[in-house]
This record gives structure tokens, sequence and C-alpha cells, in this order.
């Protein structure tokens, strides 16, 4: 049997019989064979092309089509450090890993799986769940993108902590060696034995072997689960204005819309929304139907998003009984360029996609619109429904590695969904040649990333760009 895997949007298999798939073991001596045309020892080299383009250049390119009033805030949220450079650096990332060696092997990619883009959620039936939760840039793209940029973070996030380069070498390595190994694991499960597969937050901590950590982490868990939900939310996002409950404004990061008082819906967002609840199942669509909206301002978020719209909704069921939504808008993935367009005509309906392929379990109001007045892509889902994000710059040598992990595991799990994880295992094999290769371009790359934060340092200082910077919260 033959096996096309290189330059293929989307690898399938689609044969005429059930009889004509191919099995574990000739897809595993498959993904073996590719180590003859990409070896493993390939990936462990980077050094920037001579036709590169300029560091400065690339994160202004990203900014295309951005509001340009937040791009201050943007500049200075990336200028901060290495760490947070690299994390609005998705773009210039991207360009880099599409000159890199590749099996040609596509998978659902996240695009943008830096570390701090995982992290714990609660599912409809309110366990928490271990996950990618950040797929703004997903797209069908080479894997080991994904795994280059998982890396690579795990070494700038280390070196940001003040840890020797030899421990955030192990860290990226042991991180790679979690997704080699839970890949292996994930290939001998049945179809939907491994659809139904989930990463249980609980079940980590209870295997940490430290106890002091584990009772750390707990108490954290515990403390961002009564904080996220909805209940919680509301005295901290919300204040009265006569018997009407609406959103605070927090300058500069949350505000009204410009000529729109509290409580006043836009009538392009009250539009947009009457979209959002056609992408909705219609059990779904009854849920929704019980809440009204009451309230809309405009948000800005992280680091990489900060320039696109985002909306938090207020919607009501009745006194002390809210929703809130969070509409970001959904621009084309850093990946198209390098990996082919995606074949959703609403992007917000590639991000939603994203969502319901790499994760074991989604948020039910995941769903997509567009506006009518600029033509704007959007995806919606919950606002911090008990969503639990790492404190990267809190962590040592101990809480990093085991972190990466989590994360090495997790993004496996997310690969397997959508691509072949026998042929994935049979590439990387049972010895560390791919960890220590992909540890060695983790180094290299957090280098390269360090004189691009350099070049935007001396940018901002010149006052060639302006930036705004924000006063770091505790």
């Amino acid at each position: 049997m033959s096996f096309e895997l290189l330059n293929v949007v989307e690898p399938q298999f689609l044969p005429e019989s059930i009889s004509a798939l191919p099995s574990r073991s000739e897809l595993y001596a498959a993904g073996k064979a590719l180590r003859e045309r990409c070896p493993r020892e390939s990936h462990a080299h980077w050094k920037a092309p001579s036709d590169r383009r300029d560091a400065l250049e690339l994160v202004l390119a990203a900014e295309e089509g951005r509001e340009d009033s937040f791009l201050p805030l943007r500049h200075g949220r990336m200028v901060r450090s290495p760490f947070t450079f690299y994390r609005g650096a998705a773009l210039t990332m991207a360009a880099d890993l599409a000159t890199t060696p590749s099996t040609g092997v596509y998978v659902q990619a996240c695009g943008d799986a830096h570390l701090c883009n995982f992290g714990g959620f609660a599912t409809p039936e309110r366990r928490i769940l271990f996950t990618v939760n950040d797929l703004d840039e997903t797209l069908p793209a080479p894997w080991e993108w994904d795994v280059k940029r998982l890396a690579a973070s795990m070494v700038v996030a280390s070196r940001d902590n003040g840890l020797s380069d030899h421990k955030a070498r192990e860290v990226a390595s042991s991180c790679v060696r979690s997704y080699r190994k839970s890949m292996r694991q994930f290939s001998h499960l049945k179809t939907l034995e491994l659809w139904h597969s989930g990463i249980w937050l609980r079940d980590l901590v209870e295997s940490m072997g430290d106890k002091k950590l584990q009772k750390r982490v707990l108490k954290r868990v515990k403390k961002e689960r009564a904080k996220s939900s909805a209940e919680e939310i509301f005295p901290k996002l919300v204040e009265q204005t006569g018997d009407v409950p609406v959103i605070k404004d927090e300058l500069p990061t949350m505000f009204h819309a410009e000529g729109h008082t509290p409580g006043q819906i836009q009538k392009a967002v009250a539009d947009a929304m009457k979209g959002y609840r056609n992408t909705l199942a219609p059990s779904v669509q009854s849920l929704y139907d019980r809440y009204q909206l009451r309230d809309a301002a405009i948000k800005v978020v992280g680091v990489g998003s900060v320039g696109t719209l985002c909306w938090v909704l207020l919607l009501m069921a009745g006194e002390d009984d809210p929703l809130f939504l969070q509409v970001k808008q959904a621009r084309p993935s850093v990946l198209e360029e390098y990996a082919g367009a995606s074949k959703f005509a609403n992007h917000g309906q590639r991000v939603v996609n994203g969502y319901r392929l790499m994760q074991p379990a989604s948020d039910m109001f995941l769903g997509w619109t567009k506006g009518k007045l600029r033509g704007l892509h959007y995806f919606v889902r919950q606002l911090r429904d008990i969503k639990i994000s790492p404190r990267v710059e809190t962590f040592g040598a101990r809480e990093m590695s085991l972190f990466g992990t989590w994360c090495g595991r997790a993004l496996a799990l997310s690969h397997a969904r959508s691509g072949q994880s026998s042929l994935l295992s049979g590439y990387m094999g049972k010895g560390d040649a791919f960890d220590e290769a992909i540890a060695s371009f983790s180094m290299a790359y957090a280098d390269q990333n360090e004189s691009d934060h350099a070049v935007l340092e001396r940018a901002v200082k010149d006052h060639k760009i302006e930036a705004v910077i924000e006063e770091e919260k505790d």
C-alpha cells in the first residue's frame, strides 16, 4: 500500500471499502519511512534565512487591518519582555516555521501553541478539562509547527523566569517527550475511545509526586474556579444604573463604544447576534432565548489579539441570573499564507471548527457571525467559563517542567483527534532523537526571539513606533 504524505492540506485515507483502511502497523511503518525524506535530526537547526524580513516589519505586518488606536497598547505589551514579545509574534514564527523541515503531514493545528494558551476550563458537566484553549489561529497545517512553537515557548518562558539554559533545554525536551509518548499511547486506542478521551485537571494534580506543590495547585484551582463563574464575575464587571445592570468602564481595557451610553445596544451588535443564534444547535437556541441582551462593551484582550475587536456582552435571564459572552473578531489565520487558505468562508466558523476538532469538549455557546456594517467575522463563546490560566511568571524549574509535560500531552491529544496518531508515532519513534532535535531548535529560536525583541525595544526607544506601557498587576 502506498501513502501520499507530503504537501497534503488535510491527509485523509478515503478507501472504497473498510477493508482498504490502512492498519496501525502500516501507518506506523509509513511514518517511520518518512524519516528518510525528513530526518528527525533535521528539526534541530534554526538559522534565519538570508531573505528573512526585518523583525519590526513582521510585527507591523501582523497589525494590518487592526484598530489603530489599540496598537500602542499592543506594542507596550510586546516590548515588556522577550516572552510577551513571543506571545504577540505568531505571524513572525509562522513565517519562520515555513522555512524549516517538515514531513508534510497535516493535522488541525493550533497555530499559536505557546504555553499560555493551555489551561483548564469547565465542560458542560462542570468537570475541568486541561487542553489548548486559544485557537484564534487554528488551521490544518504541519503538526511539527505546533510542537516547535510550544517547545520554544518553554525555553523563552524559562529564561524569562531566570532559569538556566540547561534547565530550559530540559523543560523543552521533557515537553516534547511527553508529546511523543502520549501520541504513542493514543495510537493504540480505538477511534471512539480516542474521541471520548480527555485530560482531566484533577487527574493531573493527583498524579503529582510533590505533595506541597499539589496542595498549592489545588488551592489555586479552587480559587480560580470560584472567581471565574458568571455569578462571581457579575459584581466585578457590572454596576447598576438605576434598576438596569450595565458593564463597568475600566479604561483603557474595557469601555463602551464612542457615542453609546451603557445599556444602549448598537444595532450592529444586535444584528450580529441574530446571525450568531442561527449557528447554535436548536436545543442551545432555546436556552439562549431565555436571556435578554442588556449591554455590550469593548474589551482589549491578551497580547497577540490587541487591535482586533472584542466585545463583552451581558445577557440576563432574570435578577442575578447573568450570562457573559465574548464576541471576538476572527481574522485570517497567520498560517494561511504558508499552509493554505481555510475552507470556511467565515473565519469565525474556522475557529469554532478548530475548537470542536481539537478540544475533547467545547463550550455549548460556541458559534460564529458576521458584522453587517464592516463585514468583519467573529466567533462567540462564554467569557471565562471557569477558565484556569497558568501564572507562568511564577513558575520555578519544577513547575515549568511539570506544566510542560501537561501541555505536551494535551497537544498530542488534540493532534491525534484530527490526524493519524500511528503515523506520527511511527515518525517520532521510541527513542529521544526527535525530543532532542526539537529542544535544540527551541534553544536556537529563543535566541532569535530575543534578537527580534531587541529590535522592537530599539524602535520604541527611538520613537519609531508608539508604545503605551501599562502598570503591571499583582
